[in-house]
């Protein structure tokens, strides 16, 4: 699933290659995709992008009014296309895009073709779960109505006000994108390890210091999963995320930190890994495969 690093990447990525390009067609093929029907897709051909942003992990891609002169009658303030890539969503940008036309039901969902190449919105897999919006206000999706302070913009005060009360696990509270905007499954785990934090720890009843540590490892992961994905061109943002990962889906290899072997918790549609003794004491978390705690 991307997460916040890479949607800041690709937003990077199409702010270099798509900003100031008009839109000359744009393609739906998969039904489920599209959320807002007013305006339609089709009021962005002739559109202008003037921007490209992120809101937790929600990619924004701002388009202008069509120059003037052009004939075109579409609505005259900022239009906002906005995608969730979800678990297996991702942009595939192409410099000359195939005069093909889209596929219903393949992997492609939406295909934006602008003046000088274009990029599909693509989807692995059966499950169609793949969002997006177009719409004046992003605001006005309930996705981005619901965020919680963004991951970036937190210091430890802000933290220590999101979690407070919090009586769920830490793993899940820092995931709940109510709570804290564009921390996902992956890069939760590498917070945590760095923060010598076990996933099941109580979110609100986190000692000073483990906020302290909490804090910097939130700062010093996203920064640096930002650091080597901005720059990086749209197709190889996956693998750089891959190389960056201590202990996430890296389950029976050694952890850098102290050598015990990653383990993991596994649920009925995802996991998640962590190091016993960096975490948890040595012990290891039950999961479905386990009642209690195996000491």
């Amino acid at each position: 699933m991307p997460e916040l690093p890479e949607v800041s990447a690709l937003a990077a990525f199409l702010t270099e290659h798509a900003t100031g390009q008009t839109i000359s067609a744009v393609n739906v093929a998969s039904l489920n995709v599209m959320t807002t029907y007013d305006p339609p897709t089709s009021s962005l051909v002739g559109r202008v992008v003037t921007g490209v942003g992120r809101h937790g992990k929600f990619l924004d891609i701002v388009t202008g009014p069509a120059p003037v002169g052009a004939d075109h009658q579409g609505p005259q303030q900022d239009l906002h296309l906005l995608f969730h890539l979800a678990r297996a969503g991702w942009l595939r940008w192409s410099d000359a895009l195939s005069a093909a036309p889209v596929k219903m039901g393949g992997p492609i969902a939406m295909r934006v073709r602008l003046q000088h190449g274009g990029f599909d919105i693509t989807e692995a897999g059966t499950k169609k779960s793949v969002a997006a919006a177009l719409v004046v206000d992003p605001r006005t999706v309930p996705g981005v109505a619901r965020l919680g302070p963004d991951a970036l913009e937190l210091d430890r005060d802000g933290l220590t006000s999101a979690l407070s009360s919090r009586t769920g696990r830490i793993k899940t509270v820092i995931t709940d994108q109510t709570v804290i905007a564009g921390i996902g499954n992956a890069y939760s785990d590498e917070i945590l390890h760095m923060a010598k934090l076990s996933p099941f720890a109580t979110a609100g009843s986190l000692r000073p210091d483990e906020i302290d540590r909490l804090a910097r490892a939130v700062s010093e992961v996203l920064g640096a999963a930002i650091g080597r994905s901005v720059g990086a061109e749209a197709a190889r943002l996956k693998g750089e995320k891959r190389t960056g990962l201590r202990v996430h889906a890296r389950t029976g290899l050694p952890c850098p930190v102290c050598g015990d072997v990653i383990a993991e918790v596994s649920f009925a549609d995802r996991s998640f890994q962590y190091c016993p003794t960096c975490q948890t004491g040595g012990r290891l978390l039950a999961d479905r495969r386990r009642s209690r705690l195996v000491k």
